[in-house]
């Protein structure tokens, strides 16, 4: 039989066009899926899974002169879906609650403001359902994408107001912190989050959680933004007098924290030296200061334990905490949840059943620790101090982690956040570098109604915390932070070793750093200004000698590279005087020698 009769036959077999017709339809199934994972990565990257749903809000027009610039003009924001929009329906991170509800009559207040102030809203982000969770994964909406670790929780419950602020989508994000949907995901994604003090922002047009606990918080990569932004919220008078700063340490919760508490204090004492108008650190037990303090903390203790001790003591705290929070949430929606039934995620809905199916025998208890802590954190801070704390206790846990391991995660991070949300206090959250490649954050906390003087001692100590930040993360596990070396001395030990390597440009970056630690050290500016004459670069290497010498007046080096930067740029005269000044201080330097009577010849 011929090959083109097998061919025939084959082609006239039914059998053939079924196998046929199963692979053709194979292959587009897999060229489909292919294409629809390559667009969803394509997705994540963009928008990193932030947003529920983009649109834009312009800000409103800017008035003539002689009014005022708008304070946040050309800045952009996102939200979480908690916020109403006029039109829009706020859809709770439940689309069971976005199919039961209308569209917003009004704008919530909050938003209009920031549109007021020049500020362009582009869409609403992600949370945790009906903002009850603190890792920021949404069954049905997909969990946010952390910048920082992709295959970690982003933090919740505004994870994606975090999110588009870590992954630079936009420049400010808000979101509701009840027990710490700002402060966690700030603290997991290594941005700033401000929970500011209970009742200062308003909450008309925001859905309530606990409306005895809710904040509107701002997320932020810029201090300056950050405080921008607050001013604005809070309405603050931009003229204060200038106050010292008390800085407290809670040495007992970083003994909670996996934070290094030495690493913490250290950056903290370092800056708080440099820096005028702080105290020394001091320390205390923050734990047995509320056990003496808030009596009715005795409520919440558990049968097994008592309050004998700190830890104890925040376990009840974040029990009064926990009760209140579903109290107020079973009072405001309890009629729509038994009336809807709406499908919830699992790690959701048997708490959510939990919280609506308790009974509350002891309400009053509950606002009385509220109170009680708010009197406690006033008498302690007044209105010049600052608590400082880890925001969390965990560094951050791995996408859907097990039941066993979230449990223990939540006791030990709620203990913490119950401070400042049952006293009703500010809090900022700042990036501390990281910790097992996780980010970490720090938080600063002030009395209630001093958000004025928090927001500007963050704008204040940002970036020498952010430059020793950087420099402790380099500091070898043996170095003594106990003060053997300071950290700009180390970093100016890794120029010397990049100049000797002839790494111009890296020695100049440690050399940078190093100045940003310590502006007054004139061998710092020296060194660089040896690396800027390697590279060619005669302008800055003649500004930082000249910044050299007027801090020391005998340092030779400094006139011997300002005169050698000088003679580049063919300013003899000068050159000239530089290197007579080293031969007055120095008369048998050989090279100012050489460079002399070189001159010489060149002026003459």
């Amino acid at each position: 039989m011929s090959l083109n009769s097998k061919l025939k036959i084959s082609v006239s077999n039914p059998k053939v066009w079924i196998v046929i017709g199963v692979t053709v339809a194979g292959v587009l199934i897999l060229t489909a899926e292919t294409r629809r994972r390559r667009l969803k990565g394509r997705r994540v990257r963009e928008d990193y899974g932030a947003f529920v749903e983009r649109f834009e809000l312009l800000p409103f027009p800017q008035l003539p002169p002689p009014a005022a610039k708008q304070a946040l003009s050309g800045l952009t924001f996102a939200m979480n879906d908690v916020f109403d929009v006029k039109e829009y329906v706020t859809g709770f991170g439940s689309p069971d609650w976005k199919r039961t509800h209308e569209v917003a009559g009004k704008t919530a207040v909050v938003v209009t403001t920031l549109l007021k102030n020049g500020a362009t809203c582009v869409g609403k982000t992600v949370m945790d359902e009906l903002s009850f969770g603190i890792t920021g994964e949404n069954s049905h909406y997909g969990t946010p994408t952390n910048p920082a670790m992709p295959s970690y929780i982003p933090g919740g419950s505004s994870s994606g107001s975090a999110v588009a602020v870590a992954a630079e989508l936009v420049d400010f994000a808000i979101g509701i912190d009840t027990i710490g949907g700002v402060r966690i995901p700030a603290s997991f994604c290594g941005v700033l989050g401000f929970r500011p003090s209970h009742g200062l922002v308003s909450t008309i047009g925001v859905l309530p959680n606990s409306q005895s606990l809710d904040t509107v918080g701002i997320f932020a990569r810029d201090p300056s933004i950050l405080h921008r932004v607050g001013h604005v919220l809070l309405q603050l008078n931009p003229v204060e007098p200038r106050r010292t700063r008390r800085i407290i340490v809670a040495d007992d919760l970083f003994q909670l924290s996996k934070v290094p508490q030495q690493k913490t204090v250290y950056i903290v004492s370092k800056v708080t030296e440099k820096l005028s108008g702080y105290q020394a650190p001091k320390h205390m037990n923050i734990g047995q200061y509320i056990l003496s303090n808030v009596p009715s903390l005795k409520y919440f203790h558990e049968q097994t334990s008592n309050l004998q001790n700190g830890t104890h003591t925040l376990k009840a705290l974040s029990s009064a905490m926990l009760l209140l929070q579903r109290y107020e949430f079973k009072t405001n929606h309890e009629e729509w949840i038994n009336t809807v039934k709406p499908k919830l995620g699992s790690d959701v809905s048997d708490y959510i059943h939990a919280v609506i199916k308790a009974n509350h025998e002891n309400i009053k208890a509950y606002y009385k620790v509220r109170t009680e802590m708010r009197a406690a954190l006033r008498n302690l801070l007044k209105d010049d101090g600052i608590l400082v704390v880890p925001t969390v206790a965990d560094t951050s846990l791995k996408l859907k982690s097990k039941k066993t391991l979230l449990t223990e995660f939540h006791d030990r991070t709620f203990s913490l956040l119950s401070i400042t949300t049952m006293s009703g206090c500010c809090q900022v959250t700042v990036p501390f570098g990281k910790h097992e490649d996780s980010p970490i954050g720090v938080s600063f906390i002030a009395n209630h109604g001093s958000d004025k003087f928090l927001l500007d001692t963050v704008l204040d100590m940002y970036q020498s915390l952010q430059g020793q930040v950087n420099a402790v993360t380099s500091l070898p596990p043996s170095l003594d932070l106990n003060g053997n070396m300071e950290a700009s001395e180390l970093l100016k030990e890794k120029g010397n070793a990049a100049y000797k390597g002839r790494q111009w440009n890296k020695a100049v970056t440690y050399y940078t750093e190093a100045i940003k630690l310590d502006e007054s050290n004139a061998t710092f500016y020296c060194n660089r200004a040896a690396a800027y004459l390697e590279l060619g670069c005669y302008q800055q290497a003649e500004e930082d000698c000249t910044k050299a010498i007027s801090l020391d007046k005998k340092n030779v080096k400094a006139y011997l590279r300002r005169g050698t930067a000088r003679e580049s740029v063919l300013y003899y005269k000068d050159a000239l005087q530089d290197f007579k000044h080293a031969l007055v201080l120095e008369p048998q330097n050989k090279a100012a020698k050489m460079a002399e009577k070189r001159l010489q010849k060149q002026v003459s």
